[in-house]
């Protein structure tokens, strides 16, 4: 047996709020207006009445007359898959004018009672890894799309935010510049998200992509969490953190997973959605990929991309001490190439870990899409002399660059500068200053724009005096081999060494195989794992640079515990059926009939110390039985394969998960509901009123005998059950006596269903409501 599987690729959001603590309200297309709907249930208007319980039909509808929100504090709005204009004239839009039409966006959202109990403003699925995200975009010129000044404890999720224009505001060219003075404007709009003084906000699952200006413009924040969000093609900036006044210094940690920030300060045809008059400051635009201010603040950046931006890919140049708070970057995992400035540049102590820079920075002369950049003279190409890594040091920093690949064709590789050169008022270096480099590959291309060798670094405070060693050194023109005993000036045979293709993995009879400092060396810096996650070291020993020859990630990971019927996270009832997503979880397919057994060879999934019953396990996916747990406790899952283990996944036993199985007839999306001779529901053999139907579902929890049915059991919690929200009559609810884990409901279908059409089936048990499945009547 294989329980449906899909594609929910992350953990779950922190932060469960129980209904008892907050509301939840519904936003799809099909809904209604405040008058014909509450918000309070994801199904359509049923197409007459008033205050029903259906979903509303846009955001601006959770809005009063005024534009302000209706939900409060601890809210969740919950969006489903769709397109929904932001901006003047979408629905329920009078609070806006054609004059005042910048300002006919969404409210800053209400902040969360606390942290554990956020604000949601997120897409249907968003806890569960978001197959389909819906789309705000902006329109007439709207300012900001979605509003986070003044919010905090707050999660956005699961969206994809952007315009329906290719214009870019103030653009150099007229042809592409934006509409400001006359209406309409156009379907365009500025800032994907505006957030300031904002704490405690998680912004997870979202493509910001193809604004007039601006991805993000955000400052004075405190403790963010910016996971698998993509901020692409944004006119002036991808993520603009200077709030141009006196302070826009951030604070707390700043930590930024799986973020992919892209071709920035260019154009986005639409509806092509492709690069296009790409400019930089020549022509007066901006094209940071990541850009803020004078600001203090922990930053962690991991597994994450900054490509082809028309200035700096990753620009933390200026962070500094702010009302006493030290900054600190640490950089792990990542990749930055093709950016037209710097790809690199922090402040600070900074620890730069399994990165690669390459540094391309001429990769948009003479491209087709690149019309408003200028020549090598112009500046526009290697700005700030092009070193792949820009390092600003403080008085008394440590900066560390660790097991990294770093090439470039600027005027250096790497350049580091005290940092009150830049200004500002900061005290000047000292010699208590230090830069490390260890175990790394550095490879010149020419300089560019002067024609000679790429220099190795440009250092004029001496900060490494002697701390750059065991590292691979080729084609600079210091000779000869600069730094210490143990570098090796020698080609690193990458795979592909080319700067526009570039590969940094290693060739067999690479110098960097082997050679390396040990991991954990240096107090522990020199990783155990690679740019890959891949464990080091391979062979005898650590090697050089980014990657580890010939390695390959093998420890389990779990990315998502979520219902095997319907997929939604939080589901984790005892007994239920339930699966795991993730990476390695097991090395061969393996299927169990009942009585399912608590290992499949040396695999075994772990409640603690409770072994799960295994139903079926492949590299990606595990389905289960949860064991006998008690309700309301939290529980630490692991996958161990052996002696490897997954780091713990913590997951959250609740009484009931009630979640209906889907299947597919004839290609269509079917509930698991069938009558009484099995035959499954849908447009071939519709359903009718008054018909006694069996649905097939898991997690209604803790189940007692049947008195007088000869062993059945039956649930504990009585649910209810619904078709087009009326209350169908129950006649059975209880665990299905030959499928451990799956539920069975006997029911009969309320009168008035009926009309040739898709009904909607759900089930409700406690606080909790299950997936909502179509029901074909006839």
């Amino acid at each position: 047996m294989r329980v449906g599987r899909f594609a929910f690729l992350v953990s779950l959001f922190p932060g469960f709020v129980s209904a008892t603590q907050a509301a939840t309200y519904h936003i799809r297309m099909d809904g209604g207006t405040a008058e014909q709907c509450t918000g309070t249930a994801s199904t359509p208007y049923p197409g007459s009445g008033a205050n029903q319980n259906c979903a509303w039909a846009h955001p601006f509808w959770a809005l009063d007359a005024a534009g302000a929100w209706k939900i409060r504090g601890g809210d969740s709005l919950v969006i489903q898959p769709g397109n929904y204009a932001i901006g003047y004239g979408a629905p329920n839009s009078g609070w806006c004018t054609r004059e005042g039409a910048f300002a006919c966006g969404l409210p800053p959202l209400p902040s969360g009672p606390a942290p554990q109990t956020p604000t949601r403003l997120v897409g249907s699925g968003w806890e569960s890894g978001c197959p389909a995200m819906p789309e705000l975009w902006g329109t007439q010129r709207v300012l900001t799309v979605v509003n986070l000044d003044k919010t905090s404890n707050a999660v956005i999720g699961c969206l994809e935010i952007s315009d329906r224009s290719g214009c870019v505001e103030f653009h150099a060219n007229s042809s592409v510049r934006c509409e400001r003075n006359r209406y309409p404007y156009g379907e365009w709009g500025a800032i994907g998200i505006h957030a300031v003084d904002s704490s405690n906000v998680t912004l997870r699952n979202l493509n910001i992509h193809g604004m007039a200006h601006t991805g993000i413009q955000a400052g004075r924040l405190s403790n963010w969490a910016v996971e698998d969000v993509r901020i692409a093609a944004n006119g002036w900036v991808g993520w603009d953190g200077d709030l141009g006044d006196t302070d826009s210094s951030n604070s707390g940690t700043m930590a930024f997973r799986r973020w992919k920030v892209e071709w920035n300060g260019c154009a986005e045809t639409y509806p092509g959605r492709q690069p296009d008059h790409c400019w930089a400051q020549s022509a007066s635009g901006y094209g940071d990929g990541v850009g803020v201010g004078r600001s203090a603040g922990h930053w962690i950046i991991e597994d994450s991309e900054f490509r082809n931006n028309t200035s700096d890919g990753l620009d933390l140049l200026y962070l500094e001490t702010v009302r006493g708070e030290r900054p600190a970057v640490e950089v792990r995992r990542s990749i930055s190439a093709g950016n037209a400035g710097n790809q690199i540049k922090v402040a600070g102590n900074a620890t730069i870990v399994n990165t690669v820079a390459v540094g391309n920075c001429a990769f948009f002369l003479g491209k087709p899409f690149a019309q408003e950049m200028g020549g090598l003279a112009s500046g526009d190409q290697c700005r700030a002399q092009g070193a792949a890594l820009a390092l600003s040091i403080g008085r008394g920093d440590a900066v560390r660059v660790v097991n990294s690949t770093i090439v470039g064709q600027g005027d250096t590789v790497i350049s580091a500068e005290c940092r009150a050169r830049l200004g500002g008022g900061v005290p000047p270096c000292d010699g208590s200053e230090a830069l490390l480099l260890q175990n790394n590959i550095f490879a010149g291309y020419g300089d560019i724009r002067g024609g000679d060798e790429t220099g190795l670094m440009w250092d004029p405070d001496n900060f490494t005096r002697g701390r750059s060693d065991y590292n691979i050194i080729h084609r600079v023109k210091e000779a000869p081999c600069p730094g210490g005993s143990r570098n090796v000036c020698a080609d690193p045979l990458f795979v592909n060494g080319s700067l526009d293709s570039f590969d940094g993995r290693l060739r067999a009879g690479s110098p960097a195989i082997d050679s390396g400092l040990a991991a954990g060396s240096l107090s522990g810096l020199i990783p155990q794992d690679d740019i890959t996650g891949a464990p080091r070291p391979n062979g005898s020993g650590v090697d050089r640079g980014a990657y580890e020859f010939g390695a390959v990630a093998s420890t389990p990971l779990i990315q998502a515990i979520v219902s095997a019927a319907s997929g939604q996270p939080n589901s984790v009832a005892p007994g239920s059926m339930i699966s795991i997503y993730g990476q390695r979880l097991s090395e061969v397919v393996r299927e169990a009939p009942a009585p399912y057994p608590a290992a499949f060879g040396d695999l075994q999934v772990l409640f603690g110390d409770s072994p799960a019953g295994l139903i079926y396990a492949d590299d990606g996916l595990i389905n289960l039985q949860v064991p006998d747990l008690a309700p309301g406790s939290s529980y630490t899952v692991r996958v161990r394969r052996g002696a490897l283990s997954s780091p713990p996944f913590a997951v959250q036993v609740v009484p009931v998960a009630p979640a209906v199985f889907e299947t597919r007839v004839n290609g269509e999306r079917r509930g698991a509901i069938t009558d009484l001779r099995g035959t499954t529901i849908s447009s071939a053999t519709p359903a009718s009123a008054g018909q006694v139907l069996i649905a097939y579902l898991t997690g209604l929890g803790a189940a007692d005998p049947l008195p007088g049915s000869g062993g059945l059991l039956s649930s504990r919690v009585r649910p209810r059950v619904l078709v087009d929200a009326r209350e169908a009559e129950l006649l059975f609810a209880g665990p299905q006596p030959t499928t451990p884990g799956q539920d069975q409901i006997n029911f009969v279908v309320p009168a008035g269903i009926a009309g040739q059409r898709e009904a909607q089936f759900w089930i409700e048990q406690l606080d909790r409501v299950s997936n909502v499945v179509p029901l074909r009547m006839r």
